[in-house]
Order: structure tokens, then C-alpha cells, then sequence
């Protein structure tokens, strides 16, 4: 049985002086694992196990502080940072003169690191993203303090590029700063970034293209549909601990070296140089993701991926078959169905944006718990909707 939230803050409060600490890990512990195996709307594989790193290393602060290039100080984990980076920008198809990049706290730190050196680069620029993009990015050009320009998605979630050529016909004179989605956060589009920076080629337009890949850029790359050698793409940002489900929030930026015009401010006390935008950096996560990689390898990971895109199309064809709609992309994750009844989303942990909801069959996800789901669905669809009752008029009686 679940705890509330309300006894679990009581449980938890700190001035209290009777705080039985493992009653309330426990409690947490017990909670996420009662949710577990109904929470598939939201991104992070759960088929992976981390538990040696977390052993082996947890005890300990591991500060990978200052550039990953640096290699003075001790208990830092920037050898396996450097390894991580290097083997995602290998996968990238990232010229091996031409990288830079870091283990960060997410994709979105990741997004604003990769538009905050396109931005010193071009002072100028206006900055293009779709209604699809990630929330994060509106915020980061408002952090920025520079222009932005919002470009139409079609209904499926992919960037219109007609749009966002009118957009910036408009504004040719200024350098162009477009933010292109492998992964949107409902539908899992991908943008076209051959046909963006063609675009930008046909207006004769200086400026940079970055790739928010946060959900699908590790497993579209795996399958080799995610270049950045041969579309040019400048910037990329990753999440580490969706695809490959590492148990702390993380990810990786990769930009090409010759697009950052670093500000390597070298800090005497540290005796490291400033170039990532938290200064200090959690090494486990880099260890982390050094151990998923390293354990399983490209083959072992595009194996992962082709796995759970046969539990998508599962999940598409059960959810079909109780006469509910869903779809999915080809090389999707996502299900994207019409909102379900409430006592379906009540006991699921969907992700729902009005009539549209989305599960998403990550690594490690089910053909049970798919079974499952259509069950409820199906019971739920087959449930007549009580109609209210006409208000009761009381009898009227005559004194004789």
C-alpha cells in the first residue's frame, strides 16, 4: 500500500525529533515501486542495472569540476567523461578534430550550453523553434535575452518547414539560430535537419542548427538515421537517463569545437578552466553512463531499441484492437492516442496534453503490462456512462 503524500511529509519533516529515517526511505522505496508498473507515459528505461556503479561509487563525492580535458585534482571521474564523450560523438559522426562536449545535469542544460555558444557567436541572431519543441527552449532564449521566432508544427509534431521558411525570409538580414527536435515531448517527430539547413543554404543565411535529442538521438543514431557529418549540424544535446535509464537526471552536449568561441576562464583556486555552464559536475553521472555504455555496447544498445519498438507497434495493435485509435512513428517509442477514460488515466501514469495522451514502451516496458492497459482500456470503453437523472419534482397535494 502507497503512503500519502500528506503522511509522507509528516514523516519527513525535519523539525521533527522523532524522524525514523529508514520508515521514510522505505516508505519512498515502496511507493515508486507500487507505481512502477503502471507509469509508461513518461521517458526513462527501466531494463538496465546501475547497481554496481552505485556500490562501487557511492560513497564518495566524485566533482568532475572545470573542462573535461582537464586532468589535475583527484577523486573526479573525467577519464570516464572524456570516454563517454568521445563515443557519442563518434556515433554522431562528430569529425574527431572538430568536438567538444560534456556530461550534463539533462537535456536541458544541454540545450542551453550548445545556444548559449551559438549566441555568442552570433550576437544577432533570432532564434527559431517549433510549438513542438521542448519546453525548455523558450526558456533558454528568454535566459539568453535574445530574439525568438516561433515556428508552426503540423499536427504530428514535425516542424513546418514552409513556415519556418517564411519566417526567415522575413528576417534574412540577421543570422538564424534554428532548434530542430529528434523526439518531441508528445509525439516523438523528427525534424528535418537536411531540409532546415537548406533552407538556411536557399537565403544565403549565416548561423547554426542544433539538434534538442534528448528522447530518439542515441537510438536513431544507433541505427545511423542521426548524422551530424553530413547535414550540418553544429550542436546536439542528449539525455542520459532516458534511452539508457540512468538512475539520476543527466545527459550530453556535444557542439563542434570551431562554433563555441570559448571563454576558457582558467580559475586559480581550482586550478581548472570554466568552460561548462555548472562549473562543478556530478562525476557519477559520468560513471554511469560510462558503465551503460561500456557493459553493453552499440550492439547491445541498437538491440534495446529495436526491442522496444516491437513493443510499440505491440502496444499500437492491442490498443487498435479494443476500438480505441493509436499511432505511432516507424522509429518511435511513443503510442499517441485520444485521451482515455478517467478511471484508465487515474490508475495509468499517462502523459496527456487535452484530447491527445502518449505512453511511451521504453526499454524494459512489457507486452504484459501493454496487456494490462488494453484490459483497463477495454473495460473502461465497454462501461456505459451513467446519464444524470431528471430532478425529482415532489407530488403536490391539495387540502381538501
Amino acid at each position: 500500500m502507497t503512503t500519502s503524500i500528506a503522511d509522507l511529509a509528516v514523516a519527513a519533516d525535519l523539525s521533527r525529533d522523532d524522524i525514523d529515517v529508514t520508515s521514510v526511505l522505505d516508505h519512498l522505496v515502496a511507493d515508486a515501486a507500487a507505481t512502477a508498473p503502471t507509469a509508461i507515459g513518461y521517458p526513462g528505461a527501466v531494463d538496465l542495472d546501475h547497481s554496481a556503479v552505485i556500490a562501487r561509487l557511492g560513497h564518495r563525492l566524485w566533482n568532475n569540476i572545470g573542462d573535461p580535458a582537464d586532468t589535475g585534482g583527484v577523486a573526479h571521474t573525467r577519464v570516464l567523461e572524456r570516454a563517454v564523450v568521445a563515443w557519442m560523438a563518434d556515433l554522431f559522426g562528430i569529425p574527431a578534430g572538430d568536438r567538444w562536449g560534456y556530461v550534463t545535469t539533462g537535456g536541458t542544460e544541454g540545450n542551453l550550453s550548445a545556444l548559449a555558444a551559438a549566441y555568442r557567436r552570433w550576437p544577432t541572431a533570432r532564434i527559431y523553434y517549433s510549438t513542438a519543441a521542448h519546453y525548455s527552449i523558450p526558456k533558454i532564449v528568454d535566459l539568453l535575452g535574445a530574439y525568438k521566432t516561433v515556428v508552426r508544427a503540423h499536427p504530428d509534431g514535425e516542424m513546418d518547414y514552409d513556415h519556418l521558411g517564411e519566417q526567415l525570409r522575413k528576417r534574412r538580414r540577421w543570422p538564424a539560430i534554428v532548434v530542430a527536435t529528434a523526439g518531441t515531448t508528445m509525439t516523438e517527430a523528427v525534424d528535418d535537419t537536411t531540409r532546415i539547413r537548406a533552407i538556411l543554404t536557399h537565403y544565403s543565411m549565416a548561423g547554426h542548427v542544433h539538434v534538442d535529442a534528448a528522447l530518439s538521438g542515441i537510438p536513431l543514431a544507433l541505427d545511423g538515421k542521426l548524422r551530424c557529418d553530413d547535414v550540418g549540424i553544429d550542436s546536439i544535446a542528449v539525455s542520459g537517463h532516458k534511452f539508457l535509464g540512468v538512475p539520476t537526471p543527466c545527459g550530453v552536449v556535444l557542439i563542434r569545437d570551431h562554433v563555441r568561441n570559448p571563454t576558457r576562464q582558467p580559475i586559480a583556486y581550482t586550478a581548472a578552466a570554466d568552460t561548462t555552464v555548472t562549473g562543478s559536475r556530478c562525476g557519477l553521472a559520468a560513471a554511469l553512463l560510462w558503465h551503460a555504455i561500456a557493459v553493453h555496447g552499440r550492439e547491445g544498445h541498437r538491440w534495446r531499441a529495436a526491442e522496444a519498438r516491437t513493443v510499440a507497434a505491440y502496444a499500437v495493435d492491442r490498443i487498435r484492437a479494443t476500438g480505441w485509435q493509436a499511432w505511432r512513428y516507424p522509429h518511435a517509442f511513443t503510442v499517441v492516442l485520444p485521451t482515455p477514460p478517467e478511471t484508465v488515466r487515474v490508475k495509468w501514469l499517462l502523459a496527456t496534453d487535452g484530447p491527445v495522451s502518449h505512453l511511451i514502451c521504453m526499454p524494459g516496458i512489457t507486452t504484459a503490462q501493454i496487456d494490462a492497459l488494453t484490459a483497463d482500456l477495454t473495460a473502461a470503453i465497454r462501461t456505459p456512462i451513467p446519464r444524470p437523472r431528471a430532478p425529482h419534482t415532489p407530488e403536490v397535494t391539495t387540502a381538501s
